[in-house]
C-alpha cells in the first residue's frame, strides 16, 4: 500500500502521483478546518472568510519566501527571507488553534517542496512536528510584544524538534572536520545556526518602529471587520 504513495530512489523516497494527491487532500482538509474553526468569544467579530483570506495570504508568503535562501545548509535547512515570520503571524493574529492548523499545513508544503524520507518518525521531526511548532506563536496573541515573544518561542521549538530528529537519525553524518569533543551537540549547533541567523535578522526588522507599527495595523485589519 505504501508503494502507491512513495518510491525508493537512491536511498531516499520520492512521492508518486498518488502521493502528491494525498498531500494535496491533507492540505485542503487543513484549509477547510481553518475556515470552520470557531473563533473565541473575545474575537467573535472576525469574519470567517476574512480569516481564511489572511491565513492563505500569510501561508503563501511563507512558502514563497522559503525558496529565497540567505544561507543554504549542506544537509538540509536554510536561513530564508523571513519565511518563518509569515507563519507565526497567523497564530499571533488568531490564536493557538488556527496557528497550529495553518502551521501543520505549512509542514505539508515543506515536505512537498523537497521530500526526503528515511522513516515515518524522521518525517515527523523534520517536517510535521518542527514546522507545526511555528503555530505556538498563538500562545502570545494578547501578550505585550506578543509577536516577538511568539516568534522566538516558535523558532526555538522548531530548532529543538529538528535537533531531536538529528540525534535520532543523522548522527553518523557528522563531518570529520567537526570537533570530536563537540559531537554530542552537533544537531543543536547545526539546526540553530541557520534558524537563529534568520531569527536575528527578523527580530531586528521587527524592532524598527515603522515596521512594528505596521505589524500592529495589519493585525487590526486581520481581526476586525
Amino acid at each position: 500500500m505504501l508503494n502507491w504513495f512513495l518510491l525508493e530512489y537512491e536511498g531516499a523516497y520520492i512521492l508518486t502521483v498518488w502521493g502528491y494527491v494525498a498531500v494535496a487532500l491533507v492540505m485542503a482538509s487543513m484549509i477547510v478546518a481553518i475556515y470552520l474553526l470557531r473563533p473565541k468569544k473575545k474575537d467573535i467579530r472576525i469574519n470567517k472568510t476574512k480569516r481564511l483570506a489572511f491565513c492563505s495570504m500569510a501561508l503563501a508568503l511563507g512558502f514563497v519566501t522559503s525558496y529565497i535562501k540567505i544561507i543554504d545548509m549542506p544537509l538540509g535547512g536554510a536561513a530564508t527571507l523571513c519565511s518563518m515570520l509569515f507563519i507565526t503571524l497567523i497564530g499571533y493574529w488568531y490564536g493557538l488553534g488556527t496557528g497550529l492548523l495553518t502551521a501543520f499545513t505549512y509542514s505539508m508544503l515543506q515536505f512537498l517542496q523537497g521530500p526526503y524520507m528515511i522513516n515515518f518518525w524522521q518525517v515527523c521531526f523534520d517536517y510535521i512536528f518542527a514546522f507545526t511548532a511555528l503555530g505556538l506563536s498563538g500562545l502570545f496573541t494578547d501578550a505585550k510584544n506578543g509577536l516577538i515573544k511568539g516568534y522566538l518561542v516558535s523558532i526555538f521549538a522548531r530548532g529543538l524538534l529538528h535537533s531531536i530528529g538529528g540525534y535520532l537519525f543523522y548522527m553518523e553524518w557528522i563531518p570529520e572536520t567537526f570537533p570530536q569533543s563537540l559531537t554530542s551537540v552537533y544537531p543543536l549547533v547545526y539546526n540553530y545556526s541557520y534558524i537563529l541567523a534568520e531569527g536575528a535578522i527578523t527580530v531586528v526588522i521587527l524592532l524598527i518602529p515603522a515596521v512594528k507599527k505596521a505589524m500592529e495595523r495589519v493585525k487590526t485589519m486581520a481581526i476586525h471587520e
